[in-house]
């Protein structure tokens, strides 16, 4: 069976990634703040609204154009980078 592309065959090396996140990780853990929800890892956060509203939860997500940016350059389609990019910060949050 053809498994076509992998992360690692774009330029992607998700075990050096995975080996950055333990890294920092101690140094994010010493900014935690009271309202933080979950830990470090994944591509979302979430932090707690202050009170006043009732069970409010303000969730965050960050993403990067990465390899997509490559993709584009590659098929000379650049419009639809932008779109790219909200989708899978949406999708990250969702």
């Amino acid at each position: 069976m053809d498994e076509g592309l992998t992360y690692r065959d774009a330029g992607v090396d998700i075990e050096a990634g995975e080996r950055l996140v333990d890294r920092i990780r101690p140094l994010a853990r010493a900014t935690r703040i009271e309202g933080v929800l979950g830990g470090v890892g994944g591509f979302a956060g979430l932090f707690e609204v202050p009170s006043g509203l009732e069970q409010p939860v303000l969730v965050s997500g960050t993403d990067g154009v990465g390899t997509k940016l490559r993709v584009a350059f590659q098929a000379g389609i650049h419009d639809t980078v932008g779109i790219d990019l909200v989708a899978m910060c949406v999708n990250d949050v969702l």
